[in-house]
């Protein structure tokens, strides 16, 4: 049970620097004028920052929202919805 609580206060101080870096790049604006936008529930942003740090937490999106340790983690369809729109241009966000 020790080995949890380091784990967790790691994954907190990520989130926290990812946010950060989101604010200080303003990848909001980016997102926003890539045409990508919210159309319903949680807002793009904050599904690119979750899906940004499963990246560097080396996690799996399934293994997450299955475990159920990440109560604020959005629904599976939400993170599906924003990546296989069509109408988002992503080239674009990541040129």
């Amino acid at each position: 049970m020790a080995t949890i609580l380091p784990e967790n206060q790691i994954n907190q101080e990520l989130n926290s620097s990812v946010h950060q870096f989101f604010r200080e790049q303003k990848l909001g604006t980016l997102l926003n004028q890539s045409n990508i936008r919210k159309e319903a529930g949680i807002s793009p942003v904050l599904l690119v920052q979750f899906i940004f740090s499963l990246v560097l937490q080396k996690k799996n999106l399934y293994r997450t929202l299955e475990s159920g340790r990440e109560p604020e983690a959005p629904a599976k369809d939400a993170v599906y919805r924003l990546l296989n729109n069509a109408t988002y241009n992503w080239r674009k966000f990541l040129l």
